[in-house]
């Protein structure tokens, strides 16, 4: 009896200590950094007290920073990575051969010792004692003299030097528009652990994991330099530019140099821009947004900058409506970098002498404010929640604000996936972003694929549930790093429906979606199922006598249905490859989706039509 009793204690302990451990918690850091940059040499130094506050349930003997800029060094992994894969970033190589027969060349590889990013940490201690740590390629590995306990916080602070590389990707100096700085990813930044360990990986080539907190950065500049990127500006009077109140008196300080003091709360990333001819507009949105457009002071760039201001107003309020308030009190597009990136607070865009050069690449990277830096996905898991739900939101924006047109999902967007399933050439989403064999398997899974799992679960659950399981995961989500889990479980709640089987099958095999109209009788429709994933299907049937009625069939494993006015049949069991059904009426034509929202592979097995004789 004392031994059942015993094991029963043991086993209440072990359930009440695993329950707690799926309890969410995040590690916590404040930053405080000094910056002083020679803008003739590009090069900074730089001193960081760090506030590192350990949430998680473990004892931490160890912890680790990036040093992102030493990836753009010859022998660098990103170097390596460059001259391995056999469709390079073409912005970051050379093409020392024909379209049609390349031959590329890293462009890192060909940098000289006064080209190169670095990252050099000259000092660090913790809580005042100096500690071990060394560097190796992009990360910093520290020993910490004192094991960090669960709960407990230590201060680490550090001196450093870093060179601005020319730029190749997303960071660098004298960009293609001839912008000076543009300085992403620049500073020491702590590595995010969370439940899955420590994400200390080496900067390869694409996607980013910080950890939550508040900035505050002073940045020593030569004054014709105007900045923008992320945070308030503290001392607007003493700095001038177009952040002051035009109503009050400038406090402009003597010297070379300004310095240019901001904060940012709760944010993971911190990014600047700088330039010494930079055109900086502001306008305020409807709900008192501040949204600041830095530009090239040049003729050509003047009317698309001009332009995109209204449309960026529009695209907060589109956002704000469907995915949940912006909470931060600016936003700013900046020009710079290459192509489009999201950073906190801002995006850096490249180029712009005509408006469609940049409109559809500014709405997409403001979505990134919801679906990157609010609801902060670790993006080299699970880049397709942040690349896929940002293309959804921003092609539904650009459809109603730029084209004015309807903002409901289609298929336009599907090409891509069918393209990369014909050719053989898919990965699973489940791959880490740095890790797919292609460029193109990257893209394509990442954007195309990622907004057809939203587009496609609009069809699943219905337009509205869809919404309200948006709004909801922007709700309980916002500030932390939800998973796949946390945004398919929000859609359960929401829908009554079961759904982790389309999680599974979409994100985390390569089954395809076939379904087909198998035989026809008067007034008998029989389906099959042909491709390997399950899905509950839309039906359209025309009669004889020209009426119309629609079907939905639900899977069985869904365990319900979405709102609908179709007539709802009898649940189809994912086991059973066919189905069959019968109509009221004789029928003269069927088809399977008519919304095409479903990636069905081969669509030309989705229709009938009865032959008039």
């Amino acid at each position: 009896m004392r031994k059942f009793i015993f094991l029963f204690f043991l086993n209440v302990s072990f359930a009440v200590s695993a329950q707690s451990n799926t309890t969410y918690w995040q590690q916590h850091v404040d930053y405080s950094m000094e910056v002083d940059v020679d803008v003739n040499n590009y090069q900074y130094t730089g001193t960081q007290k760090l506030e590192y506050t350990n949430n998680s349930p473990d004892e931490l003997n160890k912890v680790y920073f990036h040093l992102y800029f030493n990836a753009f060094q010859p022998g660098s992994e990103m170097d390596a990575r460059l001259q391995s894969i056999v469709d390079p970033d073409s912005r970051m190589v050379n093409n020392l051969g024909t379209p049609e027969n390349p031959k590329y060349e890293s462009r890192i590889a060909k940098l000289k010792p006064n080209e190169i990013g670095y990252l050099k940490v000259i000092s660090l201690k913790q809580n005042d004692k100096n500690v071990n740590h060394k560097t190796v390629g992009t990360i910093l590995e520290v020993t910490l003299n004192e094991t960090l306990k669960s709960g407990e916080k230590a201060i680490f602070e550090m001196t450093f030097e870093g060179q601005v590389p020319v730029h190749i990707r997303r960071a660098g100096r004298q960009s293609e528009d001839g912008v000076a700085l543009s300085m992403v990813q620049w500073y020491p930044k702590m590595a995010e652990y969370d439940f899955q360990g420590w994400h200390a990986h080496e900067y390869i080539a694409r996607e980013f994991h910080g950890v939550w907190g508040n900035f505050d950065v002073t940045i020593h500049i030569d004054k014709k330099y105007t900045l923008g990127g992320t945070g308030y500006l503290q001392n607007p009077q003493e700095i001038g530019h177009g952040y002051e109140d035009k109503s009050k008196k400038l406090n402009i300080p003597k010297g070379e140099k300004l310095n240019w003091h901001f904060k940012a709360p709760n944010v993971h990333d911190f990014t600047w821009v700088a330039d010494p001819n930079y055109k900086h507009d502001k306008i305020i949105s409807e709900n008192g947004t501040e949204l600041h457009f830095l530009y090239k002071n040049e003729p050509k760039y003047a009317k698309a900058w001009k332009e995109i201001q209204p449309i960026t107003a529009k695209a907060l309020e589109y956002y704000n409506q469907n995915y949940g308030e912006y909470p931060w009190k600016q936003y700013s597009v900046i020009q710079g970098g290459d192509g489009g990136m999201e950073y906190a607070m801002c995006t850096l865009i490249a180029g712009g002498e005509k408006l469609s050069d940049i409109a559809g690449t500014t709405l997409h990277e403001f979505a990134h404010s919801w679906f990157q830096h609010l609801l902060a996905t670790n993006e080299s898991y699970h880049s397709w929640m942040d690349e896929g739900f940002t293309s959804y939101a921003s092609s539904l924006a650009s459809n109603k604000i730029l084209r004015n047109s309807s903002d409901e999902p289609n298929a336009n967007r599907y090409f891509g996936y069918f393209y990369a399933v014909k050719n053989d050439i898919e990965e699973p989403l489940t791959t880490h972003a740095d890790r797919f064999n292609t460029n193109a398997a990257f893209s394509i899974g990442s954007y195309t694929k990622g907004s057809i799992f939203i587009s496609q679960l609009n069809y699943i659950i219905g337009k509205e549930n869809l919404k309200e399981t948006f709004l909801k995961y922007y709700n309980d989500f916002k500030f932390k790093h939800p998973t796949p889990n946390d945004f398919i479980r929000t859609a359960e709640k929401v829908s009554g429906i079961h759904l982790g089987w389309y999680l599974n099958e979409w994100t985390q095999t390569l089954h395809t979606i076939d379904y087909a109209i198998s035989k026809v009788e008067e007034n008998t429709v029989s389906l099959a199922r042909v491709g390997k994933m399950p899905m509950p299907i839309d039906v359209m049937v025309t009669y004889v006598d020209g009426t119309t009625e629609e079907f939905n069939i639900p899977l069985r494993m869904m365990r319900g249905n979405k709102p609908t006015n179709a007539t709802i049949l009898e649940d189809w069991p994912w086991a059973q490859p066919t189905y069959n059904f019968s109509t009221s009426k004789k029928i003269k034509s069927v088809e399977i989706d008519p919304s095409q929202l479903m990636a069905d592979i081969d669509r030309e097995n989705n229709k009938f039509m009865k032959n008039e004789l």
